[in-house]
């Protein structure tokens, strides 16, 4: 197909490119995009005193295809405000939007162009479970996966419908839209979305003035660390099994007592420590019973990253799931970087059972690890398999779950498990073990036997 896309469309780019760029969005142009209808211009949504922002930018005819007549949707090359991370989004979220779609973007400040680069299309299974109230919430929108493209001012995209689709029932862009019935396959409403993460803001040192829901947020950790914490720093393994005992004792029985098993706390940068703006999310967290179980997921945002990008990474993910897809908060509950160090995703507690947005059909009794980076051809970083290891025989293990075992759940609905099912899971899973997806890559999955025996060596089994 990327022989089809470049004949079909290499006259038009070719003659896009050799126009001006047209400029960045004014002030007069901000406004929310909510629907097809109002996505007449790009959207800039950003409070004054919230860093950060995300341009939307409906997209619109471009050419047909030769080889199939569909119609090419997209944005010629033009220049925008400085973003880092984008996607795109649609109307409806039981949508999907089968196709192929790519970006290419211009470096900022060296005015350079990339080649075109493919965004994963498949991205709602990665979300609030059928029928929950945050799946169901006003605003909730489908959406492509992330993309990381670093530091940039210009950008051109296209997307070209699958050959062969029909078009379904009311997925159409509208008879009175440019281009009406030629691209009826592809889902109502598609915009681009810019990201631009923001700067790192941090109120005050440590236990400075801070928000209530910075407050929140951090006092949701304290009994591992004090308010304003930037990294909850890592436990030996006697230190572990003492504040296990704090924190679980009045549940644990005569056995856990004697014989804890529980790996050594890794350190965690919190949310604070990595920048999160806490006015953007819900206030209120909402948990479930208990971590019977870990799904391990790839971001599927590309690996060209550093290291210390990392945290502007995350603030990119939690603005995009937020302001983008109208969650509630980040879904993952953790995040781990390809040099191994782990973040606190969804606010309410790293040692608590909070309930994310990260498998859908099974986020209920679970926890969601995310490893940053594309891991269908790359291998992952040994740093990144071991803090899955050592993140999970913490994690289970203030739960009492073997991470060698396997646990049963029940599924709330998706496209392997019909809703009420009771499946028989690994207690580290990966994301394609509860729905049908590529999640979390071909070469990470691989790795995870290896997560397992080293979580449970960690635990002392």
């Amino acid at each position: 197909m990327r022989g089809i896309l470049a004949s079909s469309i290499g006259v038009t780019c070719a003659a896009a490119l050799a126009l001006p760029l047209a400029p960045p969005a004014t002030a007069a142009d901000a406004r929310p995009a909510p629907t097809a209808e109002a996505a007449t211009r790009a959207a800039v949504t950003a409070r004054p005193d919230i860093p950060g922002s995300t341009q939307s930018l409906p997209l619109g005819h471009l050419t047909r295809d030769r080889a199939s007549g569909a119609a090419v949707l997209g944005l010629a090359p033009r220049a925008v405000r400085p973003f880092s991370l984008l996607g795109v989004v649609w109307d409806d979220p039981a949508a999907e939007l089968h196709g192929r779609v790519q970006v290419r973007t211009r470096e900022a400040g060296t005015g350079t162009w990339s080649g075109w680069r493919d965004v994963e299309t498949h991205y709602a299974d990665h979300g609030a479970d059928p029928g929950s109230a945050e799946g169901a919430a006003d605003g909730v929108r489908g959406a492509t996966a992330p993309l990381w493209v670093g530091e940039s001012d210009g950008v051109e995209i296209r997307v070209l419908p699958e050959p062969g689709e029909d078009g379904g029932e009311g997925e159409g862009t509208g008879a009175d839209e440019p281009g009406a019935g030629d691209h009826s396959v592809l889902p109502s409403g598609l915009r681009l979305e810019l990201v631009d993460p923001g700067d790192e803001v941090l109120e005050g040192p440590r236990t400075g003035v801070m928000s209530a829901e910075a407050t929140a947020a951090s006092a949701a950790n304290s009994a591992l660390a004090p308010l304003g914490t930037l990294e909850i720093p890592a436990l030996t393994g006697e230190q572990t099994r003492q504040e296990y005992l704090t924190l679980r004792g009045a549940g644990l029985t005569e056995q856990q007592r004697a014989k804890p098993y529980i790996g050594p706390r890794p350190a965690i940068v919190t949310r604070r420590g990595w920048g999160a703006n806490e006015s953007l999310r819900e206030k209120r967290f909402v948990y479930t019973g208990k971590v019977k179980a870990a799904f391990v997921h790839h971001t599927a945002s590309g690996n060209n990253y550093k290291c210390s990008q990392a945290p502007s990474l995350i603030r990119g993910f939690y603005r995009y799931h937020v302001r983008s897809l109208g969650w509630r908060d980040i879904g993952y509950n953790f995040l781990i970087d390809k040099c191994g160090r782990i973040y606190e995703g969804r606010a309410g507690g790293v040692a608590e059972p909070v309930k994310g947005a990260h498998t859908l059909g099974f986020n209920t009794n679970t926890t969601g690890i995310a490893v940053i980076g594309s891991y269908g051809s790359k291998k992952p970083s040994s740093s990144a398999v071991k803090a899955i290891a050592r993140l999970t025989a913490w994690k289970l293990g203030l739960h009492g779950m073997n991470p060698r075992a396997k646990t049963y759940l029940k599924s709330a609905g998706g496209n392997l498990y019909r809703k009420g099912k009771k499946v028989r899971l690994n207690v580290i899973s990966g994301h394609r073990d509860g729905f049908n997806t590529s999640c979390p890559g071909g070469k990470l999955y691989k790795k995870l036997g290896t997560a397992r025996s080293t979580a449970a060596r960690y635990q002392g089994r």
